[in-house]
């Protein structure tokens, strides 16, 4: 057997590995339901205009942090950045858990990379 036709399989089975490694990532950047993708997109087009270009750069923009924030993390800082305008005792405990601030400060970093690559 030549070289050629030993090479073949060890190709074609890094090609499979490739291509499962990749829908693995793709899966994991999607892991965001519509409703979660399509409330972000609606209120950074009520921040930055209600036009044709805001729906791309918006759209981009939560794919972006898709990317970056795995969705339970997402949550959490969205849920942090709610309660945390709660007046009171719950509020406070909001604003002043660490893991409510890291969680939203990963969700910061997120928007900030996506507001360079999209806008």
């Amino acid at each position: 057997m030549n070289l050629a036709g030993r090479l073949r399989p060890i190709v074609a089975a890094l090609a499979v590995l490739a291509a499962s490694a990749c829908a693995v990532r793709a899966e994991e950047a999607n892991d965001y339901p519509t409703s979660a993708r399509a409330e972000y997109v609606y209120g950074c087009m009520k921040a930055n205009g209600e036009t044709r270009a805001a729906i791309e750069q918006c759209s981009c923009s939560i794919d972006v942090v898709a990317s970056i924030v795995p969705y339970e993390r997402y949550v959490t800082a969205e849920t942090a950045l709610s309660m945390s305008q709660v007046r009171g005792n719950l509020g406070v405990q909001f604003r002043t858990s660490e893991q409510a601030n890291a969680a939203v400060t990963d969700l910061r970093r997120a928007q900030a990379e996506a507001e360079v690559r999209c806008f």
